[in-house]
């Protein structure tokens, strides 16, 4: 009985509940005194240096890409643009074509078509790679649509810039190798 008159008796809680009111009042203090930190530009992913200007084009250039560098890459990723909308459109027309030319099933065996190659196949091969370059199409206006932003060139997954020379092979790439080896089938 004599340890629990002991706990009955102590009252350091209410003691110690006292100076914890006290010290939020001193905490807000400090919060109303020390600057608010601006947030990035909500356009402006995380790690990404600051945009040092915009050309008279619309695009935005940063430390790790200069003014023409990028205007190399913004006139590759036109003519890309360009010879895939192209692309796509010939490769539709061509599965449209085989269609109206002959019935669905049928089997060519002449010298050019290969042995027992068949218009259906060949319509799926030519949408499928129309269906590609379509979607590079789309993955080049996301590039250019980068570059105005200022984020061309940074990974859209560490922020880190991506090597020129990859660039300048796949002018709409978003991500590093090493980022890229992990997932399969991404672009």
């Amino acid at each position: 009985m004599a340890a629990t008159k002991k706990t009955t008796t102590k009252e350091p809680a209410k003691k110690v509940a006292t100076p914890a009111k006290k010290a939020p009042a001193k905490a807000a203090a400090k919060k109303a005194a020390a600057p608010i930190p601006t947030p990035a530009p909500a356009d402006h992913a995380e790690g990404i240096p600051a945009p040092r200007g915009t050309t008279k084009d619309g695009i935005v250039y940063t430390k790790d890409f200069d003014v023409k560098f990028l205007k190399a890459q913004h006139d590759a990723l036109i003519s890309e643009r360009v010879a895939l909308t192209g692309q796509a459109t010939r490769l539709e027309d061509e599965a449209n074509s085989l269609i109206e030319d002959g019935e669905m099933g049928d089997v060519q065996f002449d010298d050019e078509s290969g042995e027992g190659d068949t218009m259906v196949v060949e319509r799926e091969r030519d949408l499928a790679l129309s269906a590609q370059a379509r979607q590079t199409v789309v993955e080049i206006d996301a590039a250019l649509e980068r570059m105005a932003q200022g984020t061309y060139g940074y990974s859209i997954v560490s922020g880190a810039p991506i090597p020129r020379e990859r660039l300048e092979a796949i002018p709409w790439a978003t991500v590093l190798v090493e980022e890229k080896v992990g997932g399969i089938g991404r672009r």
